[in-house]
């Protein structure tokens, strides 16, 4: 009696839908790759007297990096240059990032200008911004 009627299974129809979207997404950006854009890697804390940056600059030069700072916002800027080497090989798989970078940390509290350590060390810079003292708190005397 019930040859006629055909059972119906929602998560393989599901699978079915997705597979042809990610058929149709593939076909749609295989033209046009998309650009990869270099942005360094930060870690940001804070210690009882400084705050300290982190960045991740791996095949950056020392002398091709711009730190400084601006509108209580920390900088860091740069550029990553492409290695230039005469290959008679094929190249099968390119997937590092080459080019100029920038990154702005908005810094949690003031820091003091004088006294900012940088140091770069095997691709990792590191600055130290001792924080600023003043206290924006005032206990008020009810006359």
């Amino acid at each position: 009696m019930r040859r006629g009627l055909l059972v119906w299974r929602p998560f393989e129809e599901l699978e079915r839908i997705r597979r042809e979207f990610d058929r149709l997404m593939e076909e749609f950006f295989k033209e046009e790759p998309a650009e990869r854009v270099f942005a360094p890697a930060l870690d940001v804390y804070e210690t009882d007297g400084e705050v300290v940056v982190k960045a991740e600059l791996p095949g950056v030069k020392k002398e091709d990096i711009e730190v400084f700072i601006r509108d209580n916002n920390l900088i860091i800027r740069g550029e990553k240059k492409e290695e230039k080497e005469e290959k008679t090989e094929t190249v099968h798989r390119v997937e590092r990032v080459y080019g100029k970078f920038e990154r702005v940390v908005g810094l949690p509290t003031d820091v003091k200008l004088e006294g900012i350590k940088a140091e770069f060390k095997d691709g990792v810079l590191e600055v130290r911004l001792p924080k600023e003292k003043t206290s924006k708190e005032k206990k008020i005397e009810i006359a």
